[in-house]
């Protein structure tokens, strides 16, 4: 059998057994035993030394061209298997879109900020206006516009952070409140506001204290201001926060921007005032710290203490969120354990 009956014998083999193959792997072997160095094709052109000079340039190309027709056959077979697996591996994996799709867990407000909110929106409600200020304030405002005198032992170095002698991290929100006094315009209307936000003190932390925590105080300021005003807006909080069964109760105390000053207890709503571990079996909580806003704190901001009076009072998120959800270490609620914080969904 001459070289070229050889060669030609060998593309029609080959041709059918690439048709014939439906596996990758298998086709690549094909391909290897085909055109390797030790493969048929080269070893039909080994024997080209034995014919003449003249015949030796056609065989060799008749050789190139069988070469290259057997390397298409490869190409294309392995196109057509790989295109096939593509197929197969696309229509096991085709996405139903009529199924339901993984549940996305959706972040709530921190419980606090809850709180926080809920407070603003019950003022905003009675027609308070919501008043922030920095953070870093001056001594001026945060004592001295508050009749806080130098000698007062809020001033003392353990209590307050400050930063040089005439700045200070607020201590309270009250100079929101002394700053807004000094630019309020009376004959515009009353002054109602509220005053939310962080301050700091110089404190151990532990289940009860923090050296930051959120403080909210209230203002109004206007002519024939009583006490029955702050009762029955206190009242009305706590009775909004804690439920409308509460009912609350004032006792002596003092701060110096307020005369007279109370504090303020609510009925417990645990055990409803029977007394529980909660209230210390007494039936009443403490929540706040109120009072008739002190003629000083006016004067100091240049309104006229003979003709405009008014009530202030000054409650903590963070003790009114441990006291309505039984939480009773403070530190919970800034150690970021999301375990602890998903328990509190926002409400509506």
């Amino acid at each position: 059998m001459d070289l070229k009956t050889r060669l030609e014998q060998l593309r029609r083999e080959n041709q059918k057994r690439i048709k014939d193959t439906n596996d990758l792997d298998a086709l690549n072997q094909i391909r290897v035993n085909l055109l390797g160095k030790k493969g048929p094709i080269t070893e039909v052109l080994r024997g080209m030394k034995d014919l003449k000079p003249e015949e030796r340039p056609k065989v060799g190309a008749y050789a190139n061209e069988i070469k290259a027709d057997l390397q298409e056959n490869l190409q294309n077979r392995k196109d057509a298997l790989e295109q096939a697996a593509l197929t197969a591996k696309l229509a096991t994996e085709t996405i139903d879109v009529t199924l339901p799709g993984d549940q996305v867990v959706q972040g709530t407000p921190h419980i606090i900020d809850q709180i926080m909110d809920d407070i603003e929106e019950f003022f905003i409600g009675q027609g308070y206006q919501v008043v922030d200020g920095p953070e870093v304030e001056e001594d001026h405002y945060n004592f001295e516009m508050m009749n806080i005198p130098k000698d007062h032992p809020a001033r003392d170095m353990q209590d307050t952070f400050y930063i040089d002698d005439q700045l200070l991290m607020r201590s309270q929100t009250s100079p929101v409140q002394a700053r807004t006094l000094e630019v309020h315009d009376f004959s515009k209307g009353p002054l109602k506001m509220i005053s939310p936000g962080r301050v700091y003190r110089r404190d151990t932390d532990d289940a009860t204290h923090s050296h930051q925590f959120n403080q909210i105080e209230g203002l109004v300021i206007d002519k024939h201001i009583t006490m029955a005003d702050l009762k029955g807006t206190l009242l009305a909080l706590a009775q909004h926060v804690f439920g409308k069964d509460r009912q609350i109760r004032l006792r002596p105390s003092y701060f110096p921007f307020t005369e007279p000053s109370v504090e303020v207890d609510v009925s417990c709503f645990r055990c409803n005032g029977k007394g529980c571990a909660i209230c210390k079996y007494s039936g009443w909580i403490e929540v706040l710290g109120a009072g008739m806003v002190h003629p000083n704190v006016l004067t100091n901001a240049g309104v006229d203490a003979d003709v405009y009076g008014g009530f202030a009072f000054g409650l903590g998120p963070d003790r009114f969120a441990m006291l309505k959800y039984g939480i009773d270490d403070i530190r919970s609620f800034y150690q970021g354990d999301v375990r602890f914080l998903s328990q509190f969904k926002e409400e509506g």
